[in-house]
């Protein structure tokens, strides 16, 4: 399967007993600079796999985040060493659950998952037996910029529903204030990124839930959260860098209300899929988290939304050109996958 963007970095191809698996990473321009926390980007920098059987292909976009210690060479060098195993058509999803959970088994199971639609003519939706996909309300989002600036952008996004707010520990009420007044009937998530104090937490909480902000997204640096178990947050916290499997939610427990479930975080479908499950079972609500990244890579995800309380997949929206067949946001609804993207039957 050829790529749908022309602005491929490296390509490369491995030939298994079944299966050809290729490689490739993809630059993605973004509309504008995002800033968050810890950094800065103009791009995002994604990885594509695709694997074919020889009559059916299935494809799959995940992003190497340096945060977990990943970079594109270090996934296309899992990617590659992954196909240089001795694959077969009875034990290559064994081969995949086997890697640890990141953007490489992310990229592998995903495409899997649609490969096996495409063999047995169905949907990755029947094989799970999930419901059919309902058009849902995302948060869009805001990076980090001067109290005007970020008013501004607000309003550009003309009255969305959810906003998700990047937030440093620089002027939090400041700009929050701002962006409020811009979009007073807008409800939001703010995203610190590990960026905050348990002093900014104490300090800001209560006035935060008076501007409409309904969730506190990883306050403290992941593994050094022991104080939020003494904290009442009037406002719900959510577990992202501190949330990646179903590992870690003993741990959570007691510590945050919600977790943020990404798929380059899990290693894939499979795994989200459970996580979502037990998560529900514990009584976590769930937020379904992305990278900047296309709707490609949104489209597993997007298969979960009947688990979440706050979906968050706005990726595409952030980068200069999505793939064709990619979502299609209305005044902040999410609609529904385009089964000829990822997870149907060969069209």
């Amino acid at each position: 399967m050829k790529s749908m963007l022309d602005n491929s970095a490296q390509k490369t191809a491995t030939t298994t007993a079944n299966y050809q698996i290729m490689v490739d990473h993809q630059q993605l321009p973004l509309k504008s600079v995002f800033r968050i926390a810890r950094g800065a980007k103009t791009q995002a920098d994604v990885v594509v796999v695709t694997i074919t059987d020889g009559q059916y292909s299935g494809w799959a976009e995940a992003v190497p985040y340096a945060r977990y210690e990943e970079s594109v060479d270090s996934v296309i060098a899992q990617i590659n060493q992954f196909a240089e195993c001795k694959i077969n058509k009875q034990n290559i999803s064994s081969f995949i659950n086997m890697m640890s959970a990141g953007a490489a088994r992310n990229a592998l199971d995903c495409a899997l998952w649609d490969l096996k639609a495409k063999q047995q003519n169905t949907s990755v939706i029947k094989l799970l037996s999930l419901p059919s996909p309902m058009p849902c309300i995302t948060a869009q989002t805001l990076s980090i910029d001067t109290p005007e600036a970020m008013a501004k952008a607000v309003i550009d996004l003309n009255n969305p529903p959810l906003v998700k707010v990047k937030l440093d520990s620089h002027d939090i009420l400041k700009k929050m204030t701002a962006i409020k007044t811009a979009a007073p009937n807008s409800l939001f998530i703010v995203d610190a990124n590990e960026g905050w104090s348990m002093h900014d937490l104490f300090t800001y909480t209560s006035e935060l839930k008076k501007l409409n902000v309904v969730l506190i997204e990883q306050p403290l640096p992941a593994g050094k959260d022991q104080a939020l178990i003494e904290f009442n947050s009037p406002i719900p916290l959510c577990a992202d860098e501190s949330c990646h499997t179903r590992a870690d939610l003993s741990y959570l427990k007691n510590r945050y209300e919600v977790i943020n479930i990404k798929l380059d975080k899990t290693g894939g479908l499979t795994e989200a899929f459970k996580l979502a499950q037990e998560a529900k079972e514990q009584g976590f609500d769930i937020m379904l988290g992305c990278m900047v990244a296309s709707s490609l890579s949104m489209a597993p995800a997007s298969l979960l939304t009947h688990y979440a309380k706050f979906v968050d997949l706005d990726g595409p929206l952030l980068i200069s050109k999505d793939r064709k067949l990619g979502f299609e946001f209305y005044q902040g609804e999410m609609q529904v996958l385009n089964l000829a993207l990822w997870g149907g039957a060969k069209q």
